[in-house]
């Protein structure tokens, strides 16, 4: 018997699929059992919703039983990754987060106004990017948990400050701490104690600013890219959203009901070398043992059968077939 969906389900399956918290997806899951059609057709779905409702509220009341005894620099990833703003004191990182997010920080002009961690999301196209803003790098201030969040999160924006005669010491400085620290910047992050970074600087619209960012760039040669934007003046915040997308090193990929259109709006993010297997994982877990076989979609491919090994990149439309 056919399952005859009806278009309350389908919203709130789309909301499902671009949900970014635990709460949103429960929400979205009751919104489902309750829009979906009550006979024999529906009835494995509706076991399948009822098993992730019940395990979604488990994890949920777990989260807040761990939270009430949780650190307060303890920040749950959300999103399509999470990116960690790093720098010295009153360098501008919480202008800039107040700049790209919903986040609504203390921003002055004296240092240290940041004193724990503060995440806000960032939308990059489609997907959401989660921003932590964290207190400055201090040779004399700085606590081994600030060193700790830097190492998990999926990369690092190092913000400096045009606006600051001294950037060229104080970037040196923040760089010198983290090396100690055993965290060391680099462009794509392939060692074992690298992080994938990105030199934001800060301040552009300053006055002198031009000549301190080529002064920057000429000592820091090859190390580390740098994105000069303004928070201020909106200058370069779009070239930053982007930036910060490819530095997580993510793909996204959109998954096409076979005989139906494409759902662009909730792709699945997968860690660039993902395959055809993991996207099907992705989607369901039960696909991993039932899949059959998948259809392609990209510059490259119009439809063609792929193999499970196959090598995904950001924008593939996937049809599965288990």
């Amino acid at each position: 018997m056919p399952a005859n969906l009806t278009p309350d389900y389908m919203a709130a399956d789309k909301k499902f699929k671009a949900a970014t918290s635990p709460q949103d997806r429960l929400a979205a899951l009751e919104a489902m059992l309750s829009a979906i059609p009550k006979h024999k057709g529906t009835e494995k779905m509706q076991a399948d919703i009822k098993r992730r409702i019940a395990k979604l509220r488990s994890e949920t009341q777990k989260r807040r039983g761990a939270a009430r005894g949780k650190p307060f620099f303890q920040v749950d990833k959300e999103g399509a990754g999470q990116l960690v703003l790093v720098g010295a004191p009153n360098s501008g990182k919480s202008a800039l987060l107040r700049a790209l997010s919903n986040a609504e920080p203390e921003v002055a002009d004296y240092p240290f106004t940041t004193r724990a961690p503060l995440p806000g999301m960032m939308t990059y196209e489609n997907v959401q990017i989660q921003l932590v803003d964290l207190p400055p790098i201090d040779a004399e201030l700085s606590e081994g948990w600030l060193y700790g969040l830097i190492r998990t999160a999926d990369g690092v924006l190092l913000v400096v400050d045009l606006a600051d005669d001294d950037v060229l010491a104080e970037t040196d400085e923040v760089l010198r701490l983290l090396r100690e620290a055993a965290i060391e910047l680099r462009p794509t992050g392939d060692g074992a104690q690298q992080k994938r970074a990105l030199i934001v600087a800060a301040k552009l619209d300053a006055r002198g600013a031009g000549e301190r960012l080529a002064i920057l760039r000429e000592f820091l040669g090859d190390r580390l890219s740098v994105l000069p934007l303004s928070a201020e003046l909106g200058t370069g915040l779009d070239a930053l959203r982007e930036a910060g997308f490819r530095l997580l090193d993510v793909i996204r990929i959109y998954s096409k009901p076979p005989g139906r259109k494409a759902d662009f709006t909730a792709p699945f993010i997968l860690k660039r070398g993902a395959t055809v297997l993991d996207a099907a994982e992705a989607v369901h877990k039960d696909f991993v043992a039932k899949l059959r076989y998948a259809r392609l979609w990209n510059r490259a491919y119009q439809g063609q059968m792929v193999g499970r090994d196959h090598l995904l990149e950001d924008g593939d439309i996937l049809e599965i077939h288990a």
